[in-house]
């Protein structure tokens, strides 16, 4: 089985036009690259091996051979409605392994020849999905010695949201209890791998089928959200992770102990705020940002053997829409990344 994502945005609110909103626009005489792009919204159909412009690095940015490009929900969901981008011309796409090709005016942290990993900045940034992009060199990390590229692909958009969720948002530590939603997905399973790495207790929601693969990750705990209600124990948490948003958000306020902290992905109820405050909680909603820091503390994670990317599988470039069709099925464990070199 194989699995990817795709989607380039190739306009911005501030105007740039290229792979991503901080792109400058490429040469007329610049050559070509092919891309996994689209023209319209719609289904994993509107997705077409196309040639387009290659982009040239401006200043602080770096050219990006891609070798690697993870898929992520929010592919899909920009593949099919304009959220935070604008309408196509398209392509998506913010995880990306590769190295370096050229480096742009005032870059001193790499040099072509490097292979780098990261996230191009969410949401205005996409466009990995194509042969090369450009973006911030401080969107990137040296890649970790210890993976390949497909393995390094498939960690920074989910690794970092699952990072600034538990560990700086909430500030997890040691011995405290948590509940991640979701948890065999994308964020999910890296998401009890980090907390493990904090020393914390895990308990994570998902079909049945997929709890062997929670306790291989570390988890304490599982609960089949299919028959089991989370709510039904007297279990309280001091964080909870939530991807699902909606009534799941405002449920999972009354499983947290005073003081504790729910940090949803996606919106929860209209109701959620007003829970939280009666109970006693913080309730926030994360949108992850690009993060040199953060890369690098994931990438000593993986070098150090305390995080590893669940890869279900991968797709070629030219076959990034049947990737899209898989993803959405959600039935996937971990990730699905797109294979470029």
């Amino acid at each position: 089985m194989t699995s990817t994502e795709t989607s380039e945005s190739l306009n911005s609110p501030n105007g740039a036009t290229a792979t991503g909103s901080s792109n400058p626009a490429a040469p007329q005489d610049a050559p070509l690259m092919l891309a996994l792009h689209q023209t319209v919204l719609g289904g994993p159909e509107v997705l077409q091996l196309t040639e387009v412009p290659r982009p040239a690095p401006g200043p602080g940015q770096i050219l990006v051979a891609v070798h690697a490009a993870g898929l992520n929900p929010t592919d899909f969901k920009h593949r099919a409605l304009s959220i935070f981008l604008p309408p196509p011309p398209l392509t998506l796409g913010w995880d990306v392994s590769g190295t370096v090709v050229e480096t742009g005016y005032g870059v001193t942290l790499f040099r072509p020849g490097d292979e780098v990993f990261g996230m191009l900045p969410y949401p205005y940034g996409a466009g990995s999905h194509a042969e090369y992009v450009t973006g911030p060199a401080r969107a990137f990390a040296a890649k970790p010695a210890a993976v390949d590229h497909v393995q390094a692909a498939a960690l920074p958009l989910a690794a970092l949201t699952a990072w600034q969720a538990l560990v700086e948002t909430a500030g997890l530590r040691a011995g405290q209890r948590v509940l991640i939603h979701a948890a065999a997905g994308g964020v999910g399973h890296l998401a009890v791998q980090i907390a493990k790495d904090r020393g914390a207790h895990v308990t994570g929601t998902a079909s049945a089928p997929k709890h062997g693969f929670l306790r291989e990750l570390g988890a304490d705990a599982c609960i089949d959200h299919r028959s089991e209600d989370f709510t039904g124990t007297d279990e309280r948490y001091d964080v909870v992770l939530d991807a699902l948003g909606g009534e799941t958000a405002t449920r999972s306020v009354s499983v947290l102990r005073p003081g504790g902290v729910l940090v949803s992905l996606v919106p929860g109820a209209k109701d959620t705020p007003a829970a939280a405050e009666k109970a006693g909680v913080r309730a926030v909603t994360l949108l992850v940002e690009h993060d040199q820091a953060g890369m690098r503390a994931i990438a000593e994670l993986v070098d150090r053997g305390s995080l590893r990317a669940h890869v279900s599988g991968t797709f070629p470039l030219a076959e990034g829409a049947r990737a899209h069709v898989l993803g959405e099925t959600g039935r996937t464990k971990g990730k699905l990344v797109i294979t470029v070199r």
